[in-house]
């Protein structure tokens, strides 16, 4: 369950908490990525139609088409199941900075367990992206926040997926820089706000493809 990113200062370390919940097994990794996984095939069902529509017109019987659909959806599933496994396995809980005081190490803490502790200066940048979505006048729903969290390491980089987000960015931002900031690592904080786009009413759709044929006709 995704919580707003806070820091939180324990006796050994310093915690930048992205995700509730604790490491997993890989017995209940895969258990919990048994569900997700059937939408693979549900993404996949386009070619999955191909292959149906060309065995159609080869002249298979359609028993043999729905046979033959099921053996494919199943072999979807069946390779999506282990790669949302891994995706769900790499995901980060948190990172951790120690000591708590003046941060010499840091290690990633994903659901499958934490990575090895890397030197502090090994961590670059520290990117937040606040993203905001005000409604429309006369929307009735509500401004939509999320935050994305983006670690430039060397040699690589973490993104995080946008998290929902109800707090005070400015204030994470600062905590990071007073965390950080002694340790050389860059803190940016880059918010961008927009409106969520209004939806096309059908009478405006159906009287500007009125007013089209008509000039068409002219």
């Amino acid at each position: 369950m995704a919580t707003d990113p806070l820091l939180r200062q324990g006796p050994d370390s310093t915690d930048l908490i992205l995700r509730g919940g604790s490491p997993a097994g890989p017995a209940r990794i895969a258990l919990t990525s048994a569900g997700p996984a059937l939408f693979t095939p549900l993404a996949l069902v386009v070619p999955t139609l191909l292959v149906a529509f060309w065995m159609a017109l080869a002249g298979a019987r359609a028993s043999t088409v729905f046979v033959m659909v099921g053996v494919i959806a199943g072999l979807e599933y069946l390779l999506g199941w282990p790669a949302v496994a891994y995706s769900r396995a790499r995901r980060i809980l948190r990172v951790e900075f120690a000591p708590a005081g003046m941060p010499a190490s840091l290690r990633l803490v994903r659901v499958a367990g934490p990575d090895d502790w890397l030197p502090v200066d090994t961590l670059r940048e520290v990117r937040l992206t606040h993203d905001v979505v005000e409604p429309y006048e006369g929307d009735r729903k509500p401004t939509v926040s999320t935050l994305a969290l983006e670690l430039v390491l060397r040699g690589g980089r973490e993104r995080l997926a946008s998290l929902p987000f109800g707090g005070d960015p400015q204030r994470l931002a600062d905590a990071l820089e007073a965390l950080l900031g002694p340790a050389g690592v860059v803190v940016e904080l880059c918010t961008e706000r927009s409106t969520r786009p209004r939806p096309l009413s059908n009478s405006s759709w159906t009287s500007g493809g009125s007013a089209s044929v008509g000039s068409t006709g002219g």
